[in-house]
């Protein structure tokens, strides 16, 4: 009982990262109707920057004191992800208006190249470290109850936290100031939103950079577990499966699509890897995505399409 408890808690926290990561997606897809395919080399790209400019920034102003070169590099790294957003909103998007959804999904798959290919000659190839502190000591719970207790890391409940709360301040923004329900606005309706007087231009370079954001606190998380390397893009798709099974256009649902792949590939691991040789956690979500595409393509909270005719 202990063991599935330590496994349900690791795939909890796992899951909760996932969410942040897909929540990048759905902010993107509800404001403007893109796929943004580019979430992931945006989580590589904002990790790059992070991890380079903490280094940077305090030899370049004679100091070496981590926490504010860490709160430096998050500025300027923050920085750089905002003029990424109006960039893309610029040159890319904003030309692209009334497109078809594949012409978008294709400008999207252009800029995670791009990203991926321009960060790297910016920032270097190698694989970096981002330390922000978490605690790398395990932690064990319920030792009254279970012999030995209920071992969890520490380093993932932090993170796991850090998620949430950024998860919970993202939905207070959209449902409690102006510029949020102007992005549910635009996400109903850009017609009607852009005829009442909301800058669509406006609520994309807003909305982009709320996704930067995202990618960089996610970026940040990855990076301080598992080194700032190329493969920070592979798990950002991870993200993929938890929209595809939350829904497109449903916040609440990446959150609960998010908890589902991270539980689900922990628990199969443990209890079906065994007997097929193991590896199950790398294909769960995807195949979970594929039969959730073939039942209900909507995902669990997404909004069910239909064409009268």
């Amino acid at each position: 009982m202990a063991f599935f408890l330590e496994t349900l808690i690791g795939g909890l926290m796992a899951g909760m990262l996932y969410s942040l990561i897909a929540l990048g997606f759905v902010l993107i897809f509800k404001a403007s109707g893109v796929f943004n395919f580019a979430q992931g080399a945006m989580v590589l790209f904002a990790a790059l920057a992070m991890a380079r400019f903490s280094t940077w920034l305090p030899q370049w102003l004679g100091f070496e004191n981590q926490i504010v070169g860490n709160v430096l590099g998050f500025i300027a790294a923050m920085l750089v992800m905002i003029a990424t957003a109006w960039l893309i909103e610029k040159l890319v998007l904003g030309k692209l208006v009334n497109q078809e959804g594949i012409t978008l999904l294709m400008a999207t798959l252009g800029i995670t190249y791009f990203l991926d290919g321009f960060g790297q000659t910016v920032f270097g190839s190698d694989i970096y470290k981002i330390d922000i502190g978490l605690p790398k000591d395990p932690m064990f719970l319920l030792e009254g109850t279970f012999p030995g207790g209920i071992l969890v890391n520490k380093e993932d409940l932090y993170a796991a936290l850090i998620a949430a709360a950024l998860v919970a301040l993202l939905s207070l923004f959209f449902q409690k100031t102006a510029t949020g329900r102007a992005l549910r606005a635009v996400a109903d309706d850009h017609q009607a939103a852009q005829s009442i007087g909301i800058p669509l231009s406006r609520i994309w370079i807003i909305v982009w950079s709320v996704a930067g954001f995202v990618a960089l606190v996610a970026g940040i998380i990855w990076g301080s577990k598992l080194g700032v390397q190329f493969s920070l893009s592979l798990v950002a798709l991870k993200a993929l499966p938890v929209v595809i099974l939350g829904g497109l256009t449903s916040v609440p649902g990446a959150i609960i699509g998010g908890l589902i792949i991270g539980v689900g590939e922990k628990l199969s691991e443990l209890y079906i890897g065994p007997s097929l040789g193991g590896g199950i956690e790398i294909w769960f979500a995807y195949v979970l995505a594929l039969l959730f595409l073939l039942v209900r393509p909507q995902g669990l909270f997404g909004e069910k399409i239909i064409d009268r005719v």
